[in-house]
């Protein structure tokens, strides 16, 4: 069955990227809007979606990745999934909207996907924004990705150094005021008797020292977005202020009594357990629930091992942008062994302290030893690594060259492979990793 001419005239009338395929997962159109974003070079007519998209031999869901047309067909309905796709570019993470087209017998027979993709994140390592490809990153994307276009207000909870104002910033780029301010209040550095006059402003007289009068916050963030950081250090007096600005969008300037309207959407962020403070009464019940409209949790580096080399990429550009390095594969593994309790900014402080004990242009796993073992106090204590044979190396002679860490890997995955008796999904489950990322080391052995 061929779509309608008609259909086929309206999606290449849109202005964002859409394409049309059948139930066979065969592309049947892609607007101009599709071909510039993701294939201008080759056309990708009558090839299959998830081999134009994600390079593989097989539909989504049998890559251990979600495929929304399978959910679709599940649900019957509109499907909303994030993915990993290739462009031109490389890797970039694409929203993806599919909606099933049915025929008069009420069979879905066509479907249409529109694509945008989101620029706050990457699947490599770039200059800045938000890096990762593991699940529970993925994870915390798609909430980004769904809350983002709306005027919800999120709560970021996360432990220290997981990147919440990087968040805070995705959530703001994604949305429709991305082209106004992002003002951040830093809660935690707020003194009880400046909070209120640096959020709300004051007119002059209202306290000593005011000799003029100043806008506040809410006011420099007007038709943006209010990020409160460290929100569960806010004084209880000063919650119900907060709540009242939440809950009517209005406030007043210290020492005024003109009404003003709050044109802002706001964001919050804390490493602390909000619910225990509300049954401990040191957080309002009621402001917890205006802030936790849509709380995302933000995964510690520790759950996310597999980010660390795209993370360490990145953050050297960073630290040191004006040398090219290159990380060998024991150093990255080095790396991928520390519980890092201060998640991504620990990691950035050990890189940066790394590239000043390193004279070359090639970090090895000696220069990432010496970084760790830099600051411990007692010249007694036991160093937190040191190389496998080290002291035998110089015993003995020349160093061997090691087979790389990949290699070490991919023997090791041979080997359970072979061994191996039940599902793909068993295995990924056994090895602690995804389905999808099974998928691709399996692609690698092959």
């Amino acid at each position: 069955m061929k779509p309608l001419p008609e259909l086929t005239d309206f999606l290449e009338g849109l202005s964002e990227p859409h394409i049309l395929f059948d139930a066979q997962y065969r592309i049947l159109v892609a607007n101009a809007a599709y071909r510039r974003a993701f294939s201008p070079e080759r056309s990708v007519i009558g090839r299959t979606c998830y081999e134009v998209s994600h390079h593989f031999r097989v539909p989504c869901d049998q890559a251990g990745e979600s495929c929304p047309l399978a959910q679709a067909r599940a649900s019957g309905q509109r499907e909303r999934v994030l993915h990993l796709h290739h462009t031109p570019k490389g890797e970039e993470y694409v929203d993806i909207e599919l909606t099933p087209l049915r025929d008069a017998s009420g069979e879905q027979a066509f479907f249409v996907e529109k694509m945008a993709s989101l620029k706050v994140a990457h699947g490599r390592s770039v200059a800045r924004g938000l890096i990762g490809r593991s699940p529970v990153f993925q994870h915390m994307l798609a909430l980004v990705a769904r809350v983002a276009p709306s005027m919800a207000t999120v709560l970021l909870l996360g432990e220290s150094g997981t990147g919440k104002e990087l968040v805070a910033q995705a959530v703001h780029d994604a949305s429709p005021r991305a082209a106004k301010p992002l003002v951040v209040v830093d809660c935690s550095s707020l003194p009880e008797t400046l909070f209120e006059s640096e959020l709300f402003g004051h007119e002059r007289g209202a306290f000593t020292g005011a000799n003029t009068s100043k806008p506040g916050l809410v006011e420099a963030a007007s038709g943006g977005t209010l990020f409160l950081d460290e929100v569960g250090d806010i004084p209880l007096p000063m919650q119900v202020k907060l709540l009242r600005l939440l809950e009517s969008g209005t406030y007043r300037r210290v020492g005024s009594t003109e009404l003003r309207h709050a044109d802002i959407r706001v964001v919050s962020a804390t490493h602390r357990d909000l619910e225990r403070m509300v049954a401990e009464g040191r957080f309002r019940e009621d402001l917890y629930h205006r802030l936790s409209t849509f709380p995302i949790a933000l995964p510690p580096l520790r759950e996310r091992r597999e980010d660390i080399a795209l993370l360490t990429q990145a953050l050297l550009a960073r630290v040191a942008p004006k040398r090219a390095f290159t990380v060998a594969s024991q150093a990255l593994a080095l790396l991928a062994e520390q519980p890092f309790t201060g998640n991504v900014r620990e990691l950035r402080n050990l890189l940066e302290r790394t590239t000043l004990l390193c004279d070359g242009d090639r970090i090895e796993a000696e220069h990432v030893a010496q970084a760790l073992n830099s600051g411990r106090r007692s010249a007694g204590q036991a160093p937190v690594w040191a190389p496998a044979n080290a002291t035998q190396t110089r015993q003995n002679g020349p160093e061997q060259t090691a087979p790389s860490l990949q290699a070490l890997e991919l023997a090791a995955l041979r080997e359970r492979v072979a061994a191996h008796t039940g599902s793909r999904a068993k295995l990924a489950a056994e090895l602690g990793i995804s389905e999808r990322s099974l998928y691709r080391k399996l692609k690698a052995l092959n």
